[in-house]
């Protein structure tokens, strides 16, 4: 499985305040939630589903009026406040762009193959104590000479298992690493493994190898551990073994690729749907909604399957292997619906990301020199219709920005007698920013740089204006509760 998962509003002359609440990226599975293209997609087992509580507004577009290079100053209707008052309550956060959320922990690293660290989730073990007793009691019928060695080859049985679905969940590794999609890490968990991968295929026949490539893997291995039954005895340990990850392997495969999001068989059919249509986000919605209607299935036919005098099981529906039965399947019900809206949630995120632009969300800037004092700057400022000052040399190359919360900190009647070079911070190479930066590509640059401000530069390098990271929080929150 791959991983992929506010009312900020984007627009230039921004006057909020600085100062906002950390706000998660696109969801990062572990089954949880990434960081825009972090999301568990390629395993049988996904993540959840959260409405927006607004319908936000849609963006206010971009004024044309750039002719001095700079980005407006924003509409005198709408933004009464000046530099020297905005920011109100600033210094309190450190307006932090747009983070993913920090992981629960991936549980015990064992180790990193294509330089991918393998996990293993502290439920794991919950599954593993699970397998070792069910598959003991059926050791019990077919090998009763075993005794209590049976769980110890029960335990063997469930860790061979869990590392045939590491194959699986390698061969989706192998496969974005081949298109160059970074992989954050492989977790071992609950009901199987997630590969998280933390960007989208970029075509739809990538989309579908990138699938595909899992259940392959899995019917591969059922087939060589059925051409190992070959040579051995049945009725013995090892035959029952070979048996057992058969067809744990087959079902695992088969599993996988039914239909619907977040299996692999939904990457499958929203890859087919988006090369029919042309539209990733048509793909899927189609697989989500296929995959909630299967969500639905398992929850009321696998029980009736299980105990259907059809297949032979027992019709007593007061039985406690039905309520097991019911039971098991109600979380793996769980598990699919909630894969399945965590999805269509990322892939609204998706479509939405190329609304955050540097050139829509930055600032306009009045250029500063080093001793001026900061009741100067922002008298400047306030004439110019800008919000954010940039600290240049002589020649006018930038050294440094100040800091929108340092400028809060500062009594008013203190401001003639305090330079703005002591309220700002030095620009470094990562504070760069291009102004035709937008999307991804734009959170990527900020999140490899952490700050409050950034220099917004055309590809001249002349100064285009600063760019906060509290406005990109906002039209970034606003992304994720917009609906399609």
């Amino acid at each position: 499985m791959d991983v992929s998962g506010g009312n900020g509003q984007p627009r230039s002359g921004s006057d909020e305040p600085a100062g906002h609440p950390e706000v998660p990226a696109p969801p990062s599975p572990g089954p949880g939630s990434p960081d825009p293209g972090r999301e568990p997609e390629h395993d049988a087992h996904g993540s959840g589903d959260t409405p927006p509580e607004q319908p936000p507004q849609a963006p206010r577009p971009v004024p044309e009026d750039h002719r001095d290079g700079q980005p407006p100053g924003g509409d005198p209707a709408h933004d009464h406040r000046s530099l020297a008052h905005s920011g109100t309550g600033a210094g309190t956060s450190k307006g932090a762009p747009p983070q993913p959320p920090a992981e629960p922990g991936g549980g015990i690293l064992m180790g990193r193959p294509f330089g991918v660290p393998v996990y293993v989730a502290p439920s794991w073990f919950l599954v593993a104590a699970l397998i070792t007793w069910v598959f003991g009691g059926q050791l019990d019928q077919v090998l009763p000479e075993l005794g209590a060695a049976r769980y110890l080859v029960s335990l063997f049985f469930a860790v061979a298992f869990y590392a045939s679905v590491l194959v699986h969940e390698l061969a989706h590794t192998v496969a974005a690493l081949r298109f160059k999609l970074p992989v954050r890490r492989i977790q071992l968990q609950f009901f199987g493994g997630v590969s998280e991968i933390e960007k989208e295929a970029e075509t739809p026949g990538r989309e579908f190898v990138l699938a595909f490539v899992g259940p392959l893997l899995s019917l591969i291995l059922a087939g060589l551990f059925w051409l190992a039954m070959k040579p051995v005895q049945p009725g013995t340990v090892p035959g029952v073994l070979l048996a057992g990850l058969m067809i744990s392997n087959l079902i695992v495969a088969i599993f996988n690729l039914l239909p619907g999001l977040p299996l692999d068989g939904g990457r499958m059919l929203r890859a087919v749907v988006w090369k029919i249509t042309g539209k990733p986000m048509t793909g899927t919605v189609a697989a989500a909604w296929v995959g909630r209607a299967l969500a639905l299935s398992v929850l009321i036919g696998l029980p009736l399957l299980n105990h259907s005098r059809f297949f032979g099981g027992d019709a007593d529906l007061g039985s406690m292997d039905t309520i097991t039965d019911a039971l098991l399947a109600a979380i793996l019900a769980a598990i699919i619906w909630t894969g399945a809206g965590n999805s269509l949630r990322m892939a609204r995120l998706r479509e939405h990301l190329p609304e955050l632009s540097a050139r829509t969300l930055t600032r306009r800037a009045v250029p500063v020199e080093t001793d001026t004092p900061l009741s100067e700057a922002l008298r400047r400022a306030n004439a110019a219709g800008a919000r954010a000052l940039v600290v240049v040399d002589p020649d006018g190359t930038p050294l440094s920005l100040v800091r929108e919360s340092a400028i809060v900190g500062v009594p008013e009647h203190r401001r003639p007698w305090v330079a703005v070079s002591g309220l700002a911070q030095d620009i470094t190479d990562g504070m760069r920013v291009s102004a035709e930066l937008s999307g991804e590509e734009l959170l990527d640059t900020l999140r490899a740089a952490p700050a409050t401000e950034y220099l917004v530069v055309e590809e001249t390098g002349e100064i285009y204006g600063v760019l906060s990271a509290a406005d990109v929080e906002k039209a970034f929150v606003k992304a994720m509760a917009r609906p399609s």
